[in-house]
């Protein structure tokens, strides 16, 4: 209901808006910029709801995904990288490890919106995760 160009929101139709949200552990708009990018690589994939976001599986193995940092309330991008690009990226200011359970996840890294803001930088990191699925589950 609008009243004097205001909207006004039924506390209900409020409650509900955040029950909403607080179901949606991920970025869509994040989700749909990853979809759109391994879309263009034509590799066959799927996404999954699980770990609490939305994880997209190339060769039946988890490959990228997205989830909302439940401490800083930020979207962060999940990279299987591998250990040895891990290494080198770890260093980077966007780059965190990636740590459920109080041990990080080896070769998986997270990056934060700061690494995947600009499209070419998404780009990078989904190459990357990519490229590490390609040559440890690529079928003969």
């Amino acid at each position: 209901m609008a009243i004097d160009g205001k909207l006004i929101v039924s506390p209900q139709l409020t409650n509900q808006i955040l029950i909403d949200s607080l179901k949606m552990a991920y970025d869509e708009y994040l989700g749909d910029r990853i979809r759109q990018i391994i879309s263009t690589k034509n590799v066959p994939f799927y996404d999954k709801k699980m770990m609490g976001g939305l994880v997209f599986m190339v060769n039946d193995k988890m490959c990228c995904g997205t989830h909302i940092d439940k401490k800083f309330g930020d979207s962060l991008l999940m990279a299987k990288i591998g250990e040895v690009a891990y290494q080198q990226e770890i260093h980077k200011e966007e780059c965190l490890p990636m740590d459920f359970t109080g041990r990080p996840m080896k070769g998986y890294i997270f990056v934060t919106p700061l690494g995947f803001d600009i499209d070419e930088d998404l780009e990078y990191w989904i190459t990357k995760a990519l490229d590490f699925n390609k040559s440890q589950y690529q079928k003969p």
